[in-house]
């Protein structure tokens, strides 16, 4: 059960880092309507990880 738990927190880990690397590649190759959306979303991501790669597909992307 332990082996299960360790296989299923590397492959929680490797998605939310696809998905963090996905949202910076993403904001990086986009253009925004406003530079600062960029920037602020940019900052975003990098400080809350996952976390900001979800609020940026959910929000951040519709501001392009």
């Amino acid at each position: 059960m332990e082996q299960l738990w360790g296989i299923l927190g590397i492959v929680l880990f490797v998605a939310i880092l696809v998905l963090w690397i996905w949202a910076l590649i993403d904001i990086l190759k986009s253009s925004f309507r406003n530079q600062t959306d960029k920037v602020i979303w940019l900052l975003v991501v990098l400080a809350l990880n996952g976390l900001g790669a979800l609020l940026y597909y959910w929000i951040g992307r519709h501001q392009k």
